[in-house]
């Protein structure tokens, strides 16, 4: 196995990819390897939350969550060697899924984002989820406790802003609305459990 040079000018290829160290996460982004850091504990409390809720309503429904580490790859003339592992994402076709991937534009992606990949998930991963017509993408702001939503409405995205207490419908699936105050108060039951531990 090898693992990709820290070099700009190199451009990856998805047959690169699949010959990269399994200990390291990538995702490839215009044939850029960007590096995956291990996630903070909030940002996988979070997720977990997120994916509990989504599997309890679509329990028995057509429509499945999926969480990283799982590839997706963005079935759009041009990108066909970006892969993303987004932390969270919503399909509803299985025929799309092969061995090592999803190949297409998964229902609804939602990304947590940390300081190290706020800019990437607001501007990089925006775009080509809107060129490849992901009908709802939220960002997570762990920080903030808030949740930008992106609906896709005639090629363009309306965005709409959430806080702890609201829960969101999820405009792409229906009568599923997810809780975020019990997202984030399961952030808060972690952090009490550290103080008391000091």
């Amino acid at each position: 196995m090898s693992k990709p040079q820290e070099k700009l000018e190199v451009h990856y290829t998805y047959a690169d990819y699949l010959t990269w160290d399994d200990d390291v996460r990538y995702e490839l982004i215009d044939g850029v390897a960007y590096a995956l850091a291990a996630p903070s504990r909030d940002h996988q409390v979070i997720l977990g939350e997120l994916h509990t809720q989504f599997n309890t309503i679509l329990k028995n429904k057509d429509c499945k969550p999926f969480m990283a580490p799982s590839d997706v790859r963005l079935n759009v003339k041009g990108l066909n060697d970006d892969v993303f592992q987004p932390d969270l994402f919503v399909i509803c076709d299985k025929s799309k899924f092969n061995k090592l991937s999803y190949i297409g534009a998964p229902e609804l992606i939602i990304e947590i984002i940390s300081p190290s990949t706020a800019q990437k998930d607001r501007i990089k991963k925006y775009q080509k989820y809107l060129e490849a017509k992901v009908k709802e993408y939220w960002i997570v702001d762990p920080i903030s406790k808030s949740v930008s939503v992106f609906i896709l409405e005639n090629d363009r995205y309306m965005h709409s802003i959430f806080s702890i207490n609201d829960k969101i419908p999820v405009s792409v699936l229906k009568d599923c609305v997810i809780d975020m105050k019990a997202v984030f108060d399961e952030v808060d039951t972690y952090k009490n459990m550290e103080e008391n531990i000091e």
